[in-house]
């Protein structure tokens, strides 16, 4: 499923307009990223939490020429799924 047939099916479950509901993921989307950012995490309750998470530095390998280079330090963004949706899966 991608962007536009989610704010589709959003629209027509909750009975409102596609513009309405394209506003809406894009809310939900900015609040979540700007929760992020400041390093807190989003929980909602049955369906799962969003977190940051740190990925230390590390080597690797460029495949193309085979030499070794070195990937930096970075946060990542992490979904782990709450107990009710990984039981409907």
């Amino acid at each position: 499923m991608n962007k536009a047939e989610l704010i589709a099916k959003v629209a027509d479950d909750a009975g409102v307009t596609k513009t309405q509901a394209n506003a809406a993921l894009d809310s939900f989307v900015e609040a979540v990223t700007k929760t992020l950012k400041g390093g807190g995490k989003v929980t909602l309750v049955g369906f799962g939490t969003f977190s940051v998470s740190k990925r230390a530095a590390r080597n690797g390998r460029n495949p193309q020429t085979g030499e070794t280079i070195k990937i930096k330090a970075r946060k990542v963004a992490k979904f782990k799924a709450g107990k009710e949706l990984s039981g409907k899966l």
